[in-house]
């Protein structure tokens, strides 16, 4: 089995196809989709869309949640909560060869998550994020570098909060990935910010 390819060192989170149509031709070499409040057959369509809008370019995709359809779509990467990981089948993900990545706000998921054998790990909100609502308080750079000895050599992704001038402090302070929604969903021109985002770590790559 092909080893599971690690998340580029940045990558937006995206809630539809329609927005994987603005980035992905930007250079974004890995997108994250999550659908939400759509039906099953919605949700399906959103994914079979984006998997083929990525593959023009080989941008990775991580459907977020949607285990099963990712399965049927054939879909490498699926990235899931906690609630959604205690209900998945992990046995059908992994006979699949889906690279699992969970997310973690505590010690305890953290310990839930690296039990499903995980592909990479999510920590967040790292800083204050007004997206949504959220029941953690921000996690800060020194529980990255706390997650980055536990954790080992597996890929650790940042999210929340995160701006193209905190990110390098970010990195150093041990993440391999930052995934980024609110800065550029929210920024009056989304592609002119993520190009922002891509320069910076078009710098930092080997």
């Amino acid at each position: 089995m092909t080893p599971p390819r690690p998340p580029d060192l940045f990558y937006p989170i995206v809630p539809s196809a329609a927005w994987a149509a603005r980035l992905v031709p930007l250079g974004v070499r890995t997108l994250q989709l999550r659908v939400k409040d759509a039906s099953r057959e919605e949700a399906r369509r959103e994914i079979a869309a984006t998997i083929e809008i990525c593959a023009k370019t080989g941008c990775q995709l991580i459907v977020n949640d949607d285990w099963q359809a990712a399965i049927d779509l054939g879909v490498r990467d699926v990235h899931l909560g906690q609630e959604d990981l205690a209900g998945a089948d992990r046995a059908a993900i992994r006979r699949a060869g889906i690279a699992l990545g969970v997310s973690t706000h505590s010690e305890e998921e953290l310990e839930t998550a690296l039990a499903a054998d995980p592909a990479y790990v999510a920590l967040g909100p790292i800083y204050e994020t007004k997206l949504k609502a959220m029941p953690w308080a921000p996690q800060g750079l020194d529980r990255i570098g706390q997650w980055r000895a536990r954790i080992g050599p597996l890929p650790l992704i940042a999210i929340g909060g995160i701006t193209p001038e905190r990110a390098s402090a970010v990195k150093a302070a041990g993440a391999d990935s930052i995934a980024v929604i609110t800065d550029f969903m929210t920024a009056p021109h989304p592609e002119a910010r993520v190009r922002l985002w891509l320069d910076w770590a078009a710098t930092l790559r080997p």
